[in-house]
């Protein structure tokens, strides 16, 4: 019976060491992870974001030549890169896996789950910017673009002219008797 008590005591043994291995792979995927950012800029140089492996914004970069650009289409500039740089991140945690832990099922459910919260970008329209979508409901834009403007809404007709008021009587002494048809007030 001592066999079997020192069978049961090795194979414990040996689970309890493979746990703590596996645990001391993912914590270095972990720390790993910590650590990496992904930064995207825009074609024109003009916009640079970089985020964290979290997927939150850490560094923003605005060069002098966005200036002169609206401010609608820097913001949704930096919309699009920070996706873009999102995306990145179940590809950072796969290669992370990869070199730490390996390919096992609990890392393909973390890539996964990844995916899910960062998935690719939509593809881009390069025909119209933000602005251009925003400007087509704008009234006061309408002038810049050429377009004619709508007309302006219609005024509330003016209430009918009141009569004039009656003249006040001035009370006289003789009027004392006479409390009716004039104002309290007067």
């Amino acid at each position: 019976m001592p066999d079997s008590i020192d069978a049961s005591e090795q194979m414990v043994e040996g689970w309890t060491k493979q746990l703590q291995q596996t645990a001391a792979r993912y914590q270095a995927m972990a720390e790993r992870m910590q650590g990496q950012t992904v930064t995207e800029r825009s074609k024109d140089g003009s916009v640079e974001v970089t985020v964290d492996a979290k997927g939150l914004l850490k560094n923003l970069v605005l060069a002098d030549s966005a200036a002169g650009k609206k401010m609608a289409d820097v913001s949704a500039e930096v919309m699009r890169l920070v996706q873009r740089a999102q995306a990145r991140i179940p590809e950072l945690l796969q290669q992370a896996a990869a070199e730490t832990v390996g390919g096992d099922q609990t890392t393909e459910t973390l890539v996964a789950d990844a995916q899910r919260t960062f998935p690719a970008p939509p593809a881009e329209e390069p025909a119209e910017s933000a602005s251009d979508r925003v400007r087509r409901f704008l009234p006061e834009d309408a002038e810049e673009t050429g377009a004619a403007a709508p007309p302006p809404p219609p005024r509330p007709a003016a209430p009918p002219p009141q009569p004039p008021q009656q003249q006040r009587r001035r009370r006289s002494s003789s009027d004392d008797d006479d409390d009716f048809g004039g104002s309290i007030l007067s």
